[in-house]
């Protein structure tokens, strides 16, 4: 084997390490198609605010009460200030007794950064798409609920700063959140209006005409 065949060969196993993501510090979960929106989003963020946006989607399964901020620091050498770092874990432990699953963590490097973004807004962009109860694969839902989250921390660091970005995605699940809450509450209440409170009037009424 000659001295080129080898330089080639390294350069084979290298590549993968030289073009690895540079706003996606660990990916156990997302797939190429979301990794690329991204970091595409992730880079025209840094290019026009100077804030670096990054990911950690894992398949980790911590305990109740796991500190996100301190697991954040063994990725302090892969970042650069300032700099807010989006976690991700639908299969980390919120309580034992509830049973329940999925945490999201949003880490800024300092106080300045974290006046940047709404915490509420970004979390809700991801959480409201893997609660919703449709016939989609928690795994599309999961790649879908990243997605939506990293869009609207871009997109809320960016207005902050009065900049508008081109490749973010428009969040469309919030209204259709809404619009789904609505029903069930009006819902709710027609079922109350006929089986409680009308009934309940009938016999008032029919008290009084006796």
């Amino acid at each position: 084997m000659n001295k080129a065949t080898v330089r080639f060969a390294l350069l084979a196993l290298l590549l993968p390490i030289l073009l690895q993501a540079n706003h996606i510090l660990r990916n156990d979960l997302l797939k190429l198609q979301v990794t690329d929106l991204i970091e595409g989003m992730g880079d025209e963020l840094e290019d026009k605010t100077g804030v670096h946006a990054y990911v950690i989607a894992t398949n980790e399964h911590f305990p109740e009460r796991f500190n996100l901020v301190k697991y954040s620091k063994q990725y302090e050498a892969n970042v650069s200030k300032p700099y807010v770092v989006l976690i991700f874990a639908p299969f980390a432990t919120v309580t034992k007794k509830s049973g329940k699953r999925g945490r999201m963590g949003i880490i800024p490097s300092s106080p300045e950064i974290k006046k940047l973004y709404d915490y509420d807004s970004v979390r809700d962009a991801g959480v409201d798409v893997i609660a919703m109860k449709d016939s989609n694969k928690m795994e599309d839902k999961i790649n879908i609920g990243v997605l939506q989250s990293y869009s609207e921390l871009a997109d809320n660091i960016a207005q902050t700063k009065g900049i508008k970005l081109t490749k973010t995605i428009p969040n469309e699940v919030q209204p259709v959140v809404r619009v789904l809450k609505a029903v069930v509450y009006i819902g709710t209440i027609i079922i109350f209006w006929m089986f409680i409170f009308r009934p309940l009037l009938g016999r008032k009424r029919n008290g009084k005409e006796q």
